[in-house]
């Protein structure tokens, strides 16, 4: 959630950045106007509360008529300030669902405009010429059908559509990118995790993901607990309700998880294959920083990305995400997409979002600084969505007899094997 006081400050501000994100600006005034009702409440109820106070202390020196009047004027008071108590909470509560309902504020350089309104930042690595070398390429199912890596058909069968089992080398190939995806963020500094999948509704509120989102989550009624869809909601709550030391800071962690997306509204998108999928393993990075470090962090956390598709040898470019494609908890955000050649576009692989302090003032997380305690900034880097990885290894790597180049990086977690070879014909 954002600051209140900002708010009051500067509602044009964030009216502004509603308006970018194509969200209801109404919501600013009706939040400013419950803010008020809030605090006039909360100011009544001080003052009659004082009010009663400084009367009973007059009841038990008072006698005859005078302690009479008093006594009645007491009664009359412990109405109001029950009247008064009850607007104060009614006020709170209705500010606090509506700024629940508020997304973070956007950065000021972020692109405004929809989903097809990115700005292209850098572009990397170089697309092949498959016509030049003689022949068409496959896509990702084929091949992985090829080298009896993916069986789509009987992950449909035993969980229905948009599941997958990997097999073979399928299964290889996702243990040595978690690996290697695992040995990169070590080596820099994070922390790796093995998070929970299933998480209370406080944290996956409390990160922001059952607003917009929620239509894209799993719910189990019966225990009332989430699936997530991305360890960044673990690792986010991982913190919640502590207050940090300054000299912590940043605390970096490398969660490694199971997904799970509804992927609602997709109806018809990306139905072959495994690239949009329900269940899917990721390598997240997850930062918290200071409010001041966190655009610094953000830049690293997408430097750190653009090394990790560099070594899988991957062309990709990274684009500014515009306003209206940013999640609520997103003040900015940097997606990576590779090349898919036989879709000839750009396919998302990994995303940066800096949420500055959004998320960490939902779930009660500071830091200490001095004597001050503060929101800290969170935020979040995809490493390694594995099917979507190997949707682009297996297309840009091809060869053709339908064997499949190994980077480099992947070769020590495969045995050495430099090359996937086909084994059905």
């Amino acid at each position: 959630m954002i600051d209140l006081r900002l708010l009051r400050e500067d509602p044009d501000r964030v009216r502004a950045s509603q308006r970018a994100r194509g969200e209801d600006v109404a919501l600013v005034d009706a939040l400013l106007s419950a803010d008020e009702r809030r605090r006039s409440s909360g100011v009544r109820f001080d003052e009659l509360r004082a009010e009663q106070k400084a009367l009973g202390k007059l009841i038990p020196k008072a006698s005859g008529d005078e302690k009479a009047e008093l006594l009645k004027r007491a009664s009359g008071l412990a109405a109001d300030v029950k009247t008064a108590d009850a607007e104060r909470d009614a006020a709170d509560a209705e500010t606090q669902e509506l700024l629940l309902r508020l997304g973070n504020l956007i950065h000021p350089d972020v692109p405004v405009g929809g989903e097809e309104d990115f700005v292209t930042l850098e572009t990397h690595g170089t697309i092949r010429d498959f016509a030049a070398e003689g022949f068409e390429p496959k896509d990702h199912l084929e091949l992985g059908q090829l080298l009896g890596a993916i069986d789509v058909e009987r992950g449909a069968k035993v969980s229905g559509s948009r599941f997958y089992f990997l097999t073979g080398v399928g299964a290889l190939l996702e243990l040595a990118l978690v690996n290697a995806a695992i040995a990169q963020a070590t080596a820099v500094g994070f922390t790796p995790m093995l998070t929970p999948a299933l998480v209370r509704p406080q944290s996956m509120a409390g990160t922001g993901f059952l607003g917009q989102a929620a239509q894209d989550v799993y719910h189990l009624d019966k225990d009332d607990l989430y699936l997530v869809g991305t360890s960044e909601v673990p690792l986010a709550a991982y913190h919640m309700d502590e207050i940090i030391d300054a000299d912590r800071l940043p605390l970096r962690y490398a969660g490694f998880s199971p997904c799970f997306r509804r992927e609602a509204g997709s109806h018809g998108k990306d139905t072959k294959g495994i690239f949009r999928v329900h269940q899917f393993d990721k390598v997240e990075m997850f930062s918290y920083v200071t409010p001041e470090e966190s655009q610094e962090e953000h830049r690293r956390l997408l430097e750190w990305e653009k090394q990790w598709l560099t070594s899988l040898e991957l062309p990709f470019r990274v684009i500014d995400v515009a306003s209206g494609d940013l999640g609520a908890s997103a003040s900015r955000k940097f997606d990576c997409e590779a090349w898919v050649p036989t879709q000839d576009k750009y396919r998302e692989l990994t995303s940066t979002s800096d949420c500055t302090e959004f998320q960490s003032r939902r779930l009660q997380i500071r830091f200490r600084d001095g004597k001050a305690v503060r929101p800290l900034a969170t935020l979040n880097g995809t490493l390694c969505a594995v099917p979507r990885t190997i949707v682009a290894i297996l297309e840009n790597h091809q060869q053709a007899d339908g064997s499949v180049r190994v980077p480099e990086v992947l070769r020590p977690y495969l045995g050495g094997r430099e090359v996937l070879e086909p084994v059905a014909k």
